[in-house]
């Protein structure tokens, strides 16, 4: 078993049972690391998800790494990303059957999206009922105005290297 640690600069922990960071990851993103604020996964432990502070959703595929931590050949990989709501997601919840993720956001707002590519499905309260298997229609929330992001496997996120720059005092200058 694996256990996972969301940390408020955007950094989710994959820790050993004796309490040994196993791998550490940081989502690929076109925007600054944010606290992350929930995690969950599915049933199987295929798909781990990350809700941050300021609504966006993160999906890493998670089994080959599961299978056998020590290979290395066994990468997480980040698959999705998606703004699901315009403020903080405080609870996340993946129901595997279905196909679905719930999300639940600081403002009181619980919506409905498709697990596999992030697309809306609705909110509860909603008049109408959930068209689950109907994704074909691509619809926002109304404050919400980004598409879901697909993480290509070309586009990983690259580890930032320390250098170490020494002072040097320059008379001359």
């Amino acid at each position: 078993p694996i256990l996972a640690s969301a940390h408020e600069n955007g950094c989710i922990c994959l820790w050993s049972t004796q309490g040994n960071l196993v791998k550490e990851l940081l989502p690929f993103s076109k925007y600054p690391s944010v606290p992350l604020t929930a995690l969950c996964t599915d049933i199987s432990a295929k798909m781990l998800l990350a809700g941050s502070k300021e609504g966006h959703i993160m999906c890493w595929s998670i089994a080959s790494f599961l299978e056998d931590p020590q290979n290395s050949k066994n990468q997480i990989k980040e698959e999705l990303c998606w703004r699901a709501h315009s403020n903080e997601v405080v609870a996340l919840f993946h129901e595997e059957e279905k196909n679905v993720v719930v999300t639940a956001s600081i403002d009181g707002s619980v919506r409905l999206w498709h697990a596999m590519d992030g697309y809306y499905l609705g909110y509860f309260g909603q008049p109408r009922k959930f068209e689950l298997p109907d994704i074909r229609r691509l619809i926002l929330p109304c404050d919400v105005n980004n598409f879901p992001t697909i993480i290509k496997e070309e586009s990983k996120h690259v580890e930032k290297k320390k250098f170490e720059y020494p002072l040097m005092l320059d008379r001359d200058k």
